[in-house]
């Protein structure tokens, strides 16, 4: 396993990395997901990702708790704040009340003193952004949280933080997590100039387009039952024949070059090198092992003209 620097910082993360969204806590059985979670570790992963709302907490609890038994300086953890976590108006956003009882909430969960990592999980348009950046530089002068970190926010949103942080001497954003994947890309255009000027790192999720680009998929409409896909409309919304035919294409290109198609798509992402960490979802500890193999790969610039090609 490789490992890069996160944005301007000295935190060294792991190239892939482990997340919890709509697994841990979730359809996945609690076996699986530790059993997960060891074997990531295992193979020199050290970066693991969670959050509050994944599960209503329960996620939290299962990486909390596997982690437990590894040394809490040998691996990186996050979670992150956003989403609704009850009924009441208070109970969602960034607001200082929100984030403060949120991130005790998590760490109770997570049984840890800490997390590495704090992400606002989206932005919140309702809460002067000063008010989320004094309450987050607040949660690391306490030591709770050592970095922090946004979520799909837009280039003119972390431009517009990083200035208030600036004015205010606050802590600064130095990690953001988008979607970024070969049918998604919009982060090239604005946010990795903006992120590479500005000492941010990615950690992008939905890399392999929630499994779109592991070849598992043969037909719109022939769904494997025990998929991802199967369980949520949004993520078979997404499965098109258009994209299906692409990832035909792309398996050539991997089989040239002696890859699986799912390893050639996380090393294209991790050809940029503004791009910290792929952040990978496994309900099975031989999808970690699979995904691990992306680290260290460098693909060809014949295979990268092939690739943008068929994209295109």
């Amino acid at each position: 396993m490789n490992y890069r620097r996160l944005g301007g910082t000295g935190l060294k993360v792991s190239e892939i990395s482990l997340g919890s969204w709509l697994t841990y806590g979730g359809y996945v059985e609690r076996d699986n997901a530790v059993k997960a979670i060891q074997t990531a570790y295992g193979l020199g992963i050290n970066f693991f990702d969670t959050a509050n709302v994944y599960e209503r907490g329960a996620a939290e609890e299962v990486v909390g708790e596997t982690l437990k038994a590894f040394p809490r300086e040998s691996y990186v953890l996050a979670t992150k704040v956003f989403w609704p976590m009850g009924e009441g108006p208070n109970d969602r956003g960034l607001s200082r009340k929100h984030i403060m009882e949120q991130a005790e909430a998590s760490l109770k969960r997570l049984k840890h003193d800490y997390v590495d990592i704090y992400y606002c999980h989206r932005y919140d348009p309702e809460t002067p952004l000063y008010e989320t950046l004094r309450a987050l530089d607040d949660l690391v002068r306490q030591g709770k949280v050592l970095y922090v970190g946004v979520s799909e926010w837009q280039a003119s949103q972390i431009a517009e933080a990083l200035g208030t942080a600036d004015r205010y001497l606050l802590d600064r954003i130095v990690v953001n997590q988008p979607i970024y994947n070969m049918f998604n890309r919009y982060i090239e255009k604005e946010i990795i100039p903006l992120s590479e000027r500005s000492g941010i790192g990615q950690v992008v999720f939905s890399p392999l387009a929630q499994g779109l680009l592991t070849g598992k998929y043969t037909s719109a409409n022939d769904v494997p039952a025990d998929s991802r896909a199967a369980k949520l409309e949004n993520l078979r919304k997404g499965i098109t024949e258009e994209k299906l035919a692409k990832v035909r294409q792309l398996e050539g290109v991997a089989r040239e070059l002696g890859l699986s198609v799912g390893t050639m798509a996380l090393a294209w992402i991790l050809r940029q090198p503004n791009v910290a960490s792929a952040l990978v979802g496994a309900s099975r500890p031989s999808q970690v092992e699979e995904n691990a193999k992306a680290s260290g790969v460098v693909l060809p610039a014949e295979a990268l003209e092939r690739i943008e090609a068929i994209l295109a």
